[in-house]
């Protein structure tokens, strides 16, 4: 009689198949240790409440950002998108109301991504050079449409997403942790989700393998346009204002939380609560260089420090994996 193998531990399925998030989740860990440490009021619940609100936008456009990367791909339009997406809302609201208003800005940011999605996928341009003439698109159209001029007057129902609280925890903010769990969800348990990782490990070998390389490719480009939309609905939210020149370099905030949560630029490797973590991170170090009242000119040298040490730190990991 053969004695029963007993079952793997909590502990030891976490160490074995999320030794990224595990790592993600120290750095976190540490900062916040550090920042209380540094900052009295780095505690304090107005400034808790602080980095959860900033991490709601950011968060949602790095959930399609993930998607695309994970391709091996890259999109420039984000900040665009999330522009011109949220005027499209603000524009619209007069004449057709609430709900309509808020699907056409949904509309506007995902038919922006199906173009980038059939310029890349179908046309065989590069993912820089596709989103970047989005980018130039977008971010003209969100002029153009508004007339240069800022959107001020937004329905009642939008004050809901920037106000309210469940148990003490802001709405937006749950909202943020329930997309990252669907997201989750997608990615690790959908036939669609593993055919994204396989098309960024290997495209050709994902065609043969019989992936729909085109539709899949493209979908994650609608998403990610579809996500920038979703985040132009909460910022607005948030500020009570739409601005033709929101999301501003949003782009860039996007792809460095990407990264530092551990995604491969070249595709195939990367995690939602990966880029879950690399918000936080993102946040917690814009949260603690204006505690320390460091100038704001200095804060973009300490994110760039910041990526480049996470990507050093993953290859020294990498390495002595494929060591052993």
């Amino acid at each position: 009689m053969t004695e029963r193998q007993p079952a793997p531990s909590f502990i030891r399925v976490l160490w074995t198949h999320g030794q990224l998030e595990i790592r993600m989740l120290g750095l976190v860990l540490m900062l916040i240790v550090a920042l209380s440490l540094v900052s009295p009021h780095f505690f304090n619940i107005h400034n808790l409440l602080n980095i959860m609100d900033q991490t709601v936008v950011l968060g949602i456009a790095s959930l399609g950002a993930t998607l695309v990367i994970l391709t091996g791909g890259i999109d420039l339009s984000v900040g665009s998108v999330l522009g011109v997406a949220g005027i499209v809302f603000g524009v619209t609201f007069n004449a057709l109301g609430f709900y309509p208003s808020l699907l056409a800005g949904l509309a506007t940011g995902a038919l922006a991504g199906l173009v980038s999605g059939l310029l890349v996928a179908r046309a065989g341009l590069a993912p820089f050079v596709a989103t970047l003439g989005m980018m130039a698109v977008a971010r003209s159209q969100s002029y153009v449409i508004s007339g240069a001029k800022s959107i001020n007057t937004l329905p009642s129902q939008i004050e809901f997403l920037g106000n309210a609280s469940i148990a003490g925890v802001p709405v937006n903010f749950l909202c943020l942790l329930i997309l990252y769990g669907l997201m989750w969800f997608f990615l690790s348990r959908t036939k669609t989700g593993r055919s994204i990782y396989a098309i960024g490990s290997n495209e050709e070998a994902a065609r043969l393998a019989g992936v729909a390389v085109v539709p899949v490719k493209t979908l994650c480009y609608v998403l990610s346009g579809f996500f920038s939309a979703l985040a132009s609905i909460f910022l607005s939210a948030r500020i009570l204002s739409i601005d033709p020149i929101a999301g501003n370099a949003l782009e860039l905030d996007t792809i460095a939380a990407v990264v530092i949560g551990g995604a491969s630029l070249f595709g195939g490797r990367g995690s939602i609560i990966g880029t879950l973590f690399g918000v936080f991170i993102m946040v917690l170090i814009r949260n603690g260089l204006n505690l320390l009242k460091v100038d704001p000119y200095w804060q973009g040298t300490a994110i760039g420090c910041v990526i480049i040490a996470a990507l050093l730190l993953e290859r020294f990991f990498r390495r002595g994996k494929a060591a052993k």
